[in-house]
């Protein structure tokens, strides 16, 4: 697959026109220098990068370009770092960032990105990309960051044939689920696979929306879901039925997302709920067909809403290298940058019109997953940075704990309210 993709023409003509904030247009082959990149795609999310980086530097040979990822799940390590070099004033000259509060409560509120309004209007975006998703990386009127692709959150993953053997089917609902769990245990496999801290409030976004609904979901942000009232609380008490039948408490904590994708692959577990990089990681590294070697559907009680997240680049103040950076921007927002890298990582491009130009490069997964972005009732991701700012996502963790700890349904509600009312986040 990847040779595909490097074997697709690469239509960038050779003067990559920029022109962003002040800046002229920019030749291609006369930049030079280097392009630090920083994100957390490395290991099996790296090919999907590298492909982007390879249009790069075949449009632009004279720029050395610096892949400096920080491993660790949803970036949960890659941000720390990222924190103390823009704080620190050595900021990298674009990084990965999840569209929503992730980039405009955190960075754009320090006043530490630059306004690309007017290279998304140079370059024909604003017809590009969906309204609601440059909403997501707006400010008083000015865009600041350029999105490669949409993730979606809410996907249980599945092993079609195990589920034949079983003589069960994917849950529509989590009733449905729970009723299953005592034939799954029996056969001596674990009913849904959770891994470590990150992936466990992964699995709560997705529960919260089967329980609230999209309405009751963006209320909380709104301020018109009580997070400590009686939706939440039913929230809480559904998300302890569920885990225990799971592998939380035992071994989830020593579990990458993908050795827990492992377990379903292999018939160890029977489900798993992750976002659909996952995908990526099932067809680009173990070679699997989607709908035969791995099956997928919503998760249970959110048919019909999609959970999105959108992983975009900026230009921080200050960048270093600030042409070259503007130039891989441009490649980013571009029918061949996203068609580069979207079937490898698992995603869908954030263009409109990208799938409609190369459809043969995108499975039946992604072309469903396409279909359900352009129908389905849109809510933004917790876990991953749509829906809350910073500060909210990172106490969250705080509140799982107590929850984990105390099993008591009514201290996690009380306690996201206080993390409502400290972080500013909820209305």
């Amino acid at each position: 697959m990847i040779q595909k993709i490097f074997r697709m023409k690469v239509w960038l003509v050779a003067s990559v026109l920029v022109l962003a904030l002040g800046v002229g247009t920019v030749a291609a082959q006369d930049l030079s220098g280097q392009l630090e990149i920083f994100s957390w795609w490395a290991g099996d999310e790296g090919p999907a990068l590298e492909a982007l980086i390879g249009l790069y530097t075949t449009a632009n040979p004279g720029v050395e370009v610096i892949n400096a990822t920080v491993t660790g799940g949803s970036g949960v390590n890659a941000r720390a770092v990222l924190k103390t070099r823009m704080l620190g004033g050595t900021p990298p000259d674009t990084f990965q960032v999840h569209a929503g509060e992730e980039l405009t409560g955190t960075w754009v509120a320090a006043e530490r990105m630059e306004d690309m309004t007017a290279l998304f209007t140079e370059q024909g975006w604003l017809e590009a990309f969906p309204a609601d998703l440059i909403a997501a990386l707006t400010v008083d009127g000015a865009i600041y960051s350029v999105p490669v692709n949409i993730h979606r959150s809410n996907v249980m993953w599945s092993n079609p044939a195990k589920l034949t053997e079983w003589g069960i089917t994917a849950p529509a609902t989590w009733d449905e689920f729970l009723a299953a769990c005592p034939t799954i245990q029996a056969a001596g496999v674990t009913p849904l696979v959770v891994g470590e801290a990150w992936t466990v409030n992964h699995l709560w976004e997705s529960v919260a929306v089967g329980v609230l609904g999209a309405e009751g979901w963006n209320g909380i942000w709104t301020g018109a879901t009580d997070p400590s009232g009686a939706e939440l609380t039913a929230v809480w008490d559904k998300f302890g039925e569920i885990l225990a039948c799971s592998n939380v408490g035992s071994d989830s904590a020593g579990l990458s997302w993908q050795q827990a994708i492992d377990q379903v692959v292999a018939g160890t577990a029977a489900f798993n709920i992750m976002g659909d990089w996952a995908a990526g990681y099932m067809t680009t590294t173990l070679g699997l067909t989607p709908g035969e070697g791995f099956g997928y559907s919503p998760s249970p009680d959110t048919a019909g809403t999609f959970i999105w997240l959108s992983d975009s680049f900026g230009l921080p103040v200050g960048a270093p290298n600030r042409d070259n950076t503007v130039a891989w921007l441009s490649l980013l927002g571009s029918v061949e940058g996203q068609n580069a890298f979207n079937p490898l990582k698992g995603s869908i491009p954030a263009r409109a019109d990208a799938v409609a130009a190369a459809p043969d490069l995108y499975n039946t997964y992604l072309q469903s997953a396409s279909e359900d972005w352009a129908s389905n009732t849109l809510v933004g991701s917790l876990a991953h940075g749509a829906a809350a700012n910073e500060r909210f996502v990172g106490d969250f963790g705080t509140i799982m704990e107590i929850y984990l700890a105390s099993s008591s349904s009514a201290a996690a509600a009380s306690a996201m309210a206080a993390v409502c009312s400290t972080s500013g986040a909820c209305g």
